[in-house]
């Protein structure tokens, strides 16, 4: 028997700008790849979807899917304190015609992890104008929203909040640190600026507006349940509670951790991990949009992220497949999903690497050129019937 999604359920793969463009000179993550080589690898041309987009969006649409999710570059769009660039609005806004073109709904997200250099590499939102600054953004941002029926206007904010601190330590040519939690005062910025922004969007543009979280999908280990808890209130519970009064939340999951008295316990070495060292848990999706589910209540429940990191494409499609089959359990069992976006659409510049392979579409980074995988076509025909 096939499992049905809800009708209108979207089905989608996401991008995001400095991951995909190539050439983001202005931002705090283009001056880490300077500050942190070569701890940190250089995105350079990226994939050049900023000349390419048109090509991506419609090797999208021939498979079958029916979303699109991209980011705006905040750097490009105001490159100087309030200066704006007309040029680069223009840009995005021919995006969003051609998704509309190409029958794809796009989703578009306004801030994803990277800032304009003028607003500060790792202090950007202990600043007391940061909130401001960011609603003067938005302000014109969502003068090109027009026809877009989704907004999320931070993607990830739990971490971005613990970035904003450890990529200082990077750049200072100390390792990443495992297990850091979101800092909570940067956390509580990016809540105001979220509250600040999202009922303006909602007026300018009538789209359904919200912002995604990364959901860990933490469970206690035995006696670890205090801590547990703990953990889980800061890493993701006081965003999600920042949801309960938007359109929808986005749920961004790709693996699930123990949490042990001492606080997350990392992944063991093990073959089945993938290529960021993630353990292999397609269940982590059905767990994420249940804990979503408890905290937010009847907010609706879009999946902005989900994917695997692997060479193997066959792997890409048995995960997927799995996290399908646990989101439409939580659906049966009364979850208000309205949506399923993959990540990523491309094997893209991963955040300082460029090994890990979360694309649909693999690419020539000499040529450019789009090199579609099975895993395009088994979950476009998953999207075109609407089941699994």
């Amino acid at each position: 028997m096939p499992r049905t999604f809800p009708d209108g359920f979207l089905w989608g793969a996401a991008t995001a700008s400095h991951q995909v463009e190539g050439n983001n000179l202005n931002n705090d993550w283009w001056q880490l790849e300077q500050d942190a080589a070569p701890q940190v690898q250089y995105s350079g041309d990226a994939v050049d979807s900023y000349h390419r987009y048109e090509e991506d969006m419609r090797l999208l649409a021939e498979a079958g899917f029916t979303a699109y999710r991209f980011s705006l570059e905040w750097s490009r769009i105001e490159p100087l304190p309030g200066k704006f660039s007309r040029a680069e609005l223009a840009h995005y806004r021919r995006m969003i015609d051609t998704a509309l073109g190409l029958g794809l709904t796009p989703v578009v997200t306004l801030h994803h992890f990277t800032h304009p250099r003028w607003l500060g590499a790792h202090e950007a939102w202990l600043r007391d104008d940061a909130v401001d600054l960011f609603t003067r953004y938005v302000e014109q941002a969502v003068t090109i929203l027009d026809g877009v029926e989704w907004v999320c206007t931070i993607n990830e904010p739990n971490v971005l909040s613990v970035n904003h601190w450890s990529l200082a330590e990077v750049a200072a040519g100390r390792p990443y640190p495992f297990g850091a939690l979101p800092d909570v005062k940067i956390g509580s910025a990016l809540i105001e600026a979220h509250r600040a922004v999202a009922p303006l969007v909602r007026r300018a543009t009538g789209a359904k507006v919200g912002w995604t979280v990364a959901n860990q999908a933490l469970v206690p280990a035995e006696g670890g349940e205090a801590k547990h808890a703990e953990v889980q209130g800061i890493w993701e519970d006081m965003y999600l509670e920042a949801a309960r009064g938007d359109d929808f939340v986005g749920v961004q999951s790709y693996t699930s951790q123990p949490v042990d008295e001492n606080g997350i316990v990392p992944h063991p070495e093990h073959p089945d991990n993938t290529l960021v060292g993630w353990a292999y848990r397609p269940d982590a999706l059905g767990i994420a949009v249940r804990h979503t589910r408890e905290v937010v209540g009847d907010v609706p429940i879009v999946v902005t992220e989900n994917g695997i990191a692997t060479p193997d494409d066959e792997r890409r499609i048995a995960y997927t497949k799995g996290a399908l089959q646990g989101l439409h359990d939580a659906i049966e069992d009364g979850a208000d999903v309205r949506g399923y976006v993959h990540w990523s659409l491309l094997d893209n510049f991963e955040w300082g690497r460029w090994e890990p392979t979360f694309g649909l579409i693999a690419v020539d980074r000499e040529t450019f050129e789009r090199r579609p995988k099975p895993s395009l076509g088994w979950l476009g025909s998953v999207a075109r019937a609407n089941a699994l």
